[in-house]
């Protein structure tokens, strides 16, 4: 039930999202913002746990656990380290994702060899 309730809910984000790019003039950078902040102000509120714990990858791989995972590090740094924590915690909490999405991507470069296009 697990990967289930993965698939639909993760599938549910993604076509929501398709809807705002099909249907309204927002650009797909203010999309994806609009996701990340919409995951930290659910974290905010104590909201994204539940609904991460219901549907598992489905919650957490889409940008809207991006956001959340911002939140949750930025919310440690300031309980650690008072008022600059602010601008730290989400650095410390997403650095391990981001550092390997840029090597895997490097590496994906040197394997496919991407091309300009025309």
């Amino acid at each position: 039930m697990d990967y289930i309730n993965a698939f639909w809910v993760g599938g549910l984000i993604c076509a929501l999202s398709q809807i705002l790019l099909d249907r309204t003039k927002l650009m797909p950078g203010r999309v994806m913002v609009l996701l990340v902040c919409s995951g930290a102000v659910l974290g905010a509120f104590q909201m994204y746990q539940p609904f991460q714990e219901f549907a598992g990858a489905g919650a957490s791989v889409p940008l809207l656990g991006f956001g959340n995972l911002l939140w949750k590090g930025v919310k440690e740094a300031v309980d650690t380290y008072g008022f600059i924590g602010i601008f730290m915690g989400g650095f410390k909490a997403s650095a391990v994702g981001i550092s390997a999405a840029l090597i895997f991507a490097y590496l994906a470069s040197l394997i496919f060899e991407p091309k300009m296009k025309k």
